[in-house]
């Protein structure tokens, strides 16, 4: 009996020793969103983005941090198999009343699966499905402090009620004029109350802390009145002269939300005790939103790829369509394939790449750990990063396997290494990202009907999008580099994104050049380059010729983003940022804002 109870003892310490280390996560994580309020309210925009970029790092270093831990007091990599087993129970009775059950689970497959052998990966010892309900778990904070704040509000106390959502916020900043903005955002409730006439359950419910990223911070809320549910955000800024804020918006209905939480945008900065709480108000908000793309815009990105892919495997078994090669025009650094039912798509890192191109795989993942923590400003799509990926080899076409073999052989493995007789296709690294419709192929849709006047207009308005995307991402200080239409995609909302992100650079890293003078004719007549380039030299005159080939889309573009072919615009914006300038981009459009009414 003795060594089952010190076996017992063992597991309990390794659990315990374990939840030490997610709540240690947590606790970091929750502080420096909680420091977000202080860095808005001093207008510390540098500071903000730090944070942002430092904090997506916390857990891959909390877990480094468990699992030195258990190696070094509980020896936790030779323990048998029977002691990792009673460890997952005692883990889970460790849950109970925990107020982030379903992070901690994740937590716990991420340190176990780095300490043992993926072998032993399966149900007995991680978490394959949730084992704790995070339904109606109960928040020990004060009321003032509890996941959302119900207001009851007459006809003639509605404004009343508006002015006390937004004090009830405590900032520190004082507002330029709170009761014009309330009036405002009194309007467009009023505009927004489908049925004029108020019913007994009337009421406004909000999330109890402020939304912040860039240089905003976020009511989230909405407006319950009978059976209608009207979702609500109000963007806060600081005005331009600085010392005051002002309310700049009101954005109502489920896609002005979803365009707030796109998975383009940078992640919030929210402090959450119960986030599970948080994501079921937000999923009532934005029901077709998934709730791993929710998480994702919270900052629990670990969260989001567990459910990403627990949801890819339930998709994956009630389909029957097959992997096949993305449509549209291949990439010389990326294999793209997708699942035609699936909406994303799967890319993996060739092992070589063609001229002109000059890089390295560390280099292209390095490009996408900057998107990842940058501010993707609406404009560069989230990705989601996986090794070691099994699909069944018999849902992938004979020509995307050839195609893998042929361009990336180093990442393909193709076996039966758990023993089951299934033979699975295991990717050993891939992204995965929101499938958009290719930018070319969207405009090639539109050249084929150009008798139609709607084909006309399409074009016309995803050219100015395009235009606009590249502003965003100079704002940003995001250089795309490589800026073909095939690089961008549309999303479902008619917004231009872009996702190939092998040769972005820093607005900053880059030297904007105006093409010298001919010397002579001699110089004026050749095909070839005259002039020194050096290596991150950019001429914008030189991309016209890449760009605008078809008639009306030289037209719109020139009438409407003419200053992207000047190195002055390039390089204006580029001294801003050095000088310290952080950039506005709001994530709704311009006609929405107050100050424009």
């Amino acid at each position: 009996m003795f060594p089952q109870r010190l076996d017992s003892t063992i597991a309990f310490d390794i659990a315990r020793a374990m939840l030490d280390g997610f709540n240690r996560h947590y606790r970091l994580f929750r502080a420096e969103s909680q420091r977000a309020k202080h860095r808005f309210e001093t207008q510390d925009w540098h500071g903000q983005q730090r944070a942002q970029r430092e904090r997506i790092e916390f857990y891959d270093l909390r877990v480094k941090e468990a699992v030195a831990r258990l190696e070094k007091e509980f020896k936790a990599g030779e323990q048998p198999m029977e002691i990792w087993q009673q460890v997952k129970l005692h883990y889970i009775g460790l849950l109970v009343n925990h107020h982030q059950p379903e992070l901690a689970e994740t937590f716990f497959n991420s340190v176990t699966t780095k300490i043992l052998h993926r072998t032993y990966f399966q149900n007995d010892f991680i978490f394959v499905r949730p084992a704790v309900s995070t339904e109606y778990i109960e928040n020990d904070e004060p009321a003032a402090q509890q996941t959302y704040r119900s207001y009851y509000p007459a006809q003639q106390t509605l404004l009343e009620n508006i002015t006390q959502v937004i004090e009830n916020f405590r900032l520190l900043t004082p507002f330029e004029d709170l009761p014009r903005d309330t009036g405002y955002v009194f309007k467009a409730f009023d505009a927004n109350l489908t049925d004029v006439r108020i019913r007994a359950n009337f009421q406004i419910q909000v999330l109890s802390s402020l939304f912040f990223r860039n240089k905003g911070a976020y009511i989230i809320g909405k407006i319950i009145n009978g059976f209608n549910e009207v979702p609500f955000a109000l963007p806060i800024l600081h005005t331009k002269e600085g010392g005051t804020l002002i309310i700049d918006a009101a954005l109502f209905g489920e896609d002005d939300l979803l365009m707030l939480f796109s998975f383009a945008r940078a992640y919030f900065l929210v402090d959450m005790e119960i986030p599970s709480a948080y994501v079921q108000f937000l999923r009532s908000l934005m029901p077709r939103k998934p709730r791993a793309e929710i998480y994702n815009a919270l900052g629990l990105a670990k969260q989001g790829k567990t459910l990403f892919y627990r949801d890819f495997l339930y998709h994956q078994r009630h389909s029957t369509d097959k992997f096949r090669i993305a449509p549209g025009i291949k990439g010389m650094v990326m294999l793209v394939f997708d699942l035609p039912s699936f909406p994303y798509v799967f890319k993996i890192v060739k092992d070589y790449y063609p001229p002109p191109k000059d890089t390295t795989r560390e280099q292209i993942k390095g490009k996408y750990l900057l998107v990842k923590q940058h501010d993707r400003v609406g404009r560069m799509a989230d990705t989601l990063e996986y090794s070691e990926v099994a699909f069944p080899k018999d849902r992938f076409e004979d020509e995307l396997i050839e195609e893998i073999k042929k361009f990336a052989p180093s990442q393909l493995e193709i076996s039966d290494r758990d023993g089951d007789g299934q033979i699975e296709v295991i990717i050993k690294h891939l992204y995965i990202e929101r499938r958009m419709i290719p930018l070319n192929i969207y405009l090639q849709e539109a050249f084929d009907r150009q008798d139609d006047p709607r084909a006309l207009k399409q074009i016309e308005r995803v050219v100015i999008e395009y235009g606009n995307a590249i502003k965003d991402l100079v704002r940003a200080n995001i250089f795309p580099g490589d800026m073909l239409w095939k690089n961008f995609g549309v999303t479902r909302h008619g917004k231009v994104v872009f996702y190939d992100y092998d040769e972005i650079e820093y607005i900053t890293d880059c030297n904007f050049r105006k093409v010298p003078m001919p010397r002579n004719e001699e110089d004026e007549m050749s095909g070839e380059i005259w002039y020194s380039v050096a290596k991150n030299d950019v001429f914008p005159e030189t991309f016209a010729p890449f760009l605008l080939g078809h008639d009306t889309v030289r037209q719109v573009f020139m009438q409407h983003h003419a200053d992207l072919l000047e190195a002055t615009f390039w390089q204006g914006h580029k001294d801003r940022i050095k000088a310290g300038y952080v950039h506005d981009v709001f994530p709704y459009e311009r006609d929405k804002r107050f100050r424009h009414v």
